[in-house]
């Protein structure tokens, strides 16, 4: 091999190296988002297995990590041991990666399941904040501005609700574009998430007069149609959870194409 050719190849070889690095903080702040999701979500979940994508996803990161300085080093000193060393961690990276993509979307699939002690945890709330199930309760619905378990009128069914007289949900369904809002069911436009569509439709009349093979165009008509829906706090934490993983499993086919072109 001429020497222009090897710098080249060297050259190369450091720049796969350093995307390596990139790739490998990325999926590990995917791993940690997992992470700090569960940690304050941990309530409604029947139990940790929604982590291990998370966990085995950071142990990557680290093989990853250690491979990128592993093939910088090798493009400055050639070795028959660190080659083969070089190599041996690639695999283990291609064999975790592997793992980690099929749990994540093996429980990506299963989020149903896994979220239910969600209602358990609704139905216990009791507005205090030194009561774990209130505290969790807030948080989620003041991070993801849902309402309720599918909308507001759950809390209708909760004995806090009839405790309370039966008037409004907690103050952390309030919109909060919305200051004088006080929970009150009798204004649900007020509360987490109402979701309003208005669909227009514009369209001109034509009138076809058969006999005399003629037409005439009449005036504009417009319908218009507007509906609102709720979605409550379980679709909205299934949809942010689908969505860490997805990006956790869509990652390491992109590192498989880097692992392959370093070897080839």
């Amino acid at each position: 091999m001429s020497d222009r050719r090897r710098n080249a190849c060297k050259t190369l070889l450091q720049l796969l190296c350093q995307l390596l690095w990139v790739m490998g903080l990325v999926v590990c702040l995917g791993a940690v988002s997992l992470l700090m999701k569960y940690r304050q979500c941990s309530l409604f979940f029947s139990h940790a297995y929604i982590t291990l994508p998370a966990i085995l996803t950071l142990a990557t990161a680290a093989f990853l990590v250690a491979s990128g300085f592993l093939g910088t080093w090798l493009s400055f000193k050639d070795s028959t041991f660190l080659q083969g060393l070089f190599v041996y961690l690639l695999v283990i990276v291609f064999c975790m990666e592997s793992t980690a993509s099929a749990l994540a979307y093996f429980r990506s699939v299963k989020l149903d399941s896994e979220l239910v002690h969600l209602s358990r945890v609704f139905h216990n709330y009791s507005g205090s904040s030194q009561d774990p199930n209130s505290r969790a309760v807030d948080a989620i619905q003041e991070e993801l501005q849902c309402c309720g378990i599918h909308d507001y009128r759950d809390w209708m069914e909760t004995p806090w609700f009839n405790h309370t007289g039966g008037l409004r949900v907690p103050h952390s369904c309030c919109n909060s574009t919305f200051s004088m809002c006080n929970g009150t069911v009798d204004q649900p436009q007020q509360l987490y998430t109402q979701v309003d569509i208005n669909i227009s439709i514009n369209s001109t009349l034509i009138n076809i007069n058969m006999v005399q093979d003629e037409y005439v165009i009449g005036p504009p008509l417009s319908l218009c149609f507007h509906m609102s829906f709720f979605q409550g706090c379980q679709l909205e934490l299934e949809k942010a959870l689908h969505f860490v993983l997805s990006f956790i499993m869509w990652c390491f086919p992109l590192i498989f194409l880097v692992e392959v072109r370093k070897t080839v």
